[in-house]
């Protein structure tokens, strides 16, 4: 018999699961009720699709028994699924494979330790079972094997493996239940919790249990009724597939309960979309969309929420082709009539049945959230505090569907409270306005606080406040909506706009050229350009870039990103000349002072903007010098 020590993270999870998620102890059974429902998925496509497996005597069931008498009571859970070697068993109970539940498991606060959902986040339910035994035995045979294995462990840092004996193949889970999961070696428990967590598993679960009756016409010598125990073995559950049953059948409590079920998720669905298309391609999607969007929606190795099933045979839940990546946050089922049940990856991603479900479930979605954003402002809303910048994604990745995206994502502005889109801004636009006004490049609050904005806000123009990290990127691929020009007000094609809504171009007088040119000549080559500006009210001075360059923040988390070097990307200096700081300069002779304050004048804008001084020891040697003056 081999012992061998749990990984590290195995041993950090089985030690949060048994602490901190004690009063969600019942969660337990619905966990592996599902691996037991995913090995019989497994071998139901291996015995249509392998030829080492074809014609295997299979009929699918999972088996509950339980013993209520004695010291140690037991619960088991069998099933007759694809079972596991003793590769399996080390790969699959002994370590965790994926590095996105390291670095969930890194990030999580003590309250958030304590959430239920957390089992399904991590995907590795089987350790749930730890929170209701003292001792958990695994025996299981692989599907072709002659060789069953036996795992075992009490949860404390090492488990063993040994060779084991199993009629057939599949996996016998048994539990020696601990003091506090003794209550659930009972009948109208085990029953209750399969209603409630399992009834929609498609395959029966059956429960072993002794009834006791007591038969009133025999008398035993002592003249009591006489005590008959029989064995029974019943279905509990519903065993139908959810989603093939008819919309009107069907209540939101069934829909919500399926969801939990199936994601792990402890909170309801915000919503969900349940279709059925006949006609030349037949299938079948449930989607739902979590409350809250998965924690790893910004991993680049997210686990992808939709099952692919062909004719209710499982094929996959690891493609992230089902779906364009910009809605990866979606959870549930596409079951197709048309697809072959040996269907690859790389078949999927050519297939053009695949490829008409696909574009036809983005519409759906899409037409979905903007039936929402329009009969239930309050719920779209919800919506889109959690899922508005993958939206944004969208807008640069899946240009067939852009005229859609755009009416879908929101912004911030400066004259509005919450969320505007850009419908709501065309609305409110003056007449005589010719273009759609945005900020980016840093957090909301830095944003409205820029220098900038207070040009706009005096001649009542508003601007859009775009404060996601990807919003340059995105809105500068975008170019015009309804064929109005969104310009963004931190460059420098937004300046001559602003002179075309009203403001007359009064030409630089030969105090204000000097002065321009005074401060060029200090700044060198640590700006492309120094203008003087006609927009700022009270404010010294303020950076922008070129119309086609990116903003200093974009360049700084493209270089963060180690994607693009933009050494020579240099900002433009947009001059206040009427500010008493700038008059300094115009009416000094100094050379040092001129250097010193041009400089500062540099870096403080570029701090409004949010972005740290390339040499703050420097920045503030000079500040210092100035207020000794």
């Amino acid at each position: 018999m081999a012992q061998k020590k749990f990984k590290t993270e195995v041993a950090e999870l089985l030690q949060l699961i048994i602490h901190s998620l004690y009063s969600h102890k019942e969660i337990f059974l619905r966990e592996l009720v599902s691996n037991s429902s995913d090995a019989l998925d497994k071998l139901k496509y291996l015995s249509l699709t392998d030829d080492a497996l074809k014609g295997i005597s299979f009929e699918p069931r999972i088996d509950i028994s339980f013993t209520e008498e004695g010291k140690k009571r037991t619960l088991t859970i069998s099933d007759n699924g694809l079972g596991m070697n003793e590769e399996d068993l080390g790969e699959n109970l002994g370590t965790i494979a994926s590095s996105g539940t390291k670095k969930f498991l890194a990030s999580l606060s003590d309250e958030q330790k304590k959430d239920s959902n957390l089992i399904g986040q991590f995907g590795v339910g089987f350790y749930s079972a730890f929170m209701v035994s003292e001792r958990v035995d695994v025996i299981s045979r692989r599907a072709g094997d002659e060789q069953a294995w036996k795992w075992s462990s009490t949860g404390k840092g090492s488990y063993s493996l040994e060779e084991g004996e199993r009629e057939s193949h599949g996996t016998t889970i048994t539990l020696t239940l601990s003091e506090e999961g003794s209550e659930f070696a009972n009948r109208w428990q085990i029953e209750q919790l399969v209603k409630k967590y399992s009834d929609h598993i498609a395959y029966p679960i059956f429960l072993s249990y002794d009834q006791t009756t007591y038969d009133d016409k025999k008398k035993d010598s002592e003249g009591n009724a006489v005590k008959k125990v029989e064995h029974k073995v019943e279905q509990i559950n519903s065993s139908s597939a959810l989603w093939r049953r008819p919309k009107n059948e069907l209540t939101d409590e069934q829909y919500n309960e399926f969801y939990k079920q199936t994601t792990y998720d402890s909170e309801e669905p915000l919503f969900y979309l349940h279709t059925r298309a006949e006609g030349a391609t037949e299938y079948i999607t449930l989607f739902y969309i979590p409350t809250k969007a998965p924690f790893d929606m910004y991993y680049a190795d997210y686990r992808p929420g939709v099952k692919l099933y062909v004719k209710r045979v499982y094929i996959t839940d690891d493609d992230k082709e089902l779906l364009p990546s910009y809605l990866r946050f979606v959870r549930g089922i596409i079951d197709s009539e048309d697809l072959p049940l040996n269907v690859s990856r790389e078949i999927l991603q050519q297939n053009r049945v695949m490829s008409a479900i696909r574009n036809a479930s983005v519409k759906k979605l899409l037409g979905e959230f903007s039936k929402i954003s329009e009969q239930n402002p309050e719920l779209y809303t919800k919506f889109i505090a959690e899922y508005n910048r993958p939206l944004k994604e969208g807008l640069y990745s899946d240009y067939a569907n852009r005229d859609a995206l755009l009416e879908l994502v929101r912004f911030k502005s400066s004259s509005q409270e919450g969320w505007t889109s850009l419908a709501s801004y065309k609305e409110r636009m003056p007449a005589d306005q010719k273009s759609i006004y945005y900020i980016t490049g840093g957090k909301e609050e830095t944003l409205k606080a820029s220098p900038l904005l207070a040009a706009y806000r005096t001649r009542g123009l508003e601007v859009l406040i775009m404060s996601d990290d990807i919003d340059d990127l995105v809105v500068g691929s975008i170019g015009t909506y309804q064929e109005i020009p969104l310009k963004a007000i931190n460059k420098s094609g937004a300046v001559d706009d602003l002179k075309e809504e009203g403001e007359k171009e009064e030409k630089a007088t030969k105090e204000e050229k000097a002065l321009i040119k005074k401060i060029k000549k200090a700044l060198g080559d640590r700006v492309k350009d120094v203008v003087a500006s006609t927009r700022l009210v009270d404010a010294p001075a303020v950076v922008v870039v070129d119309e086609n360059d990116p903003t200093v923040q974009m360049q700084q988390l493209l270089k963060a990103m180690g994607q693009a070097n933009f050494e020579d990307t240099k900002p433009i200096l947009e001059v206040n000349v009427d500010d008493p700081m700038v008059q300094k300069i115009a009416a000094s002779d100094d050379k040092e002072f001129i250097a010193d304050l041009s400089v500062v004048l540099l870096d403080q804008a570029l701090l409004a903007e949010g972005v740290m001084p390339k040499d703050p020891v420097t920045f503030t040697r000079k500040l210092h010098s100035l207020l000794s003056r």
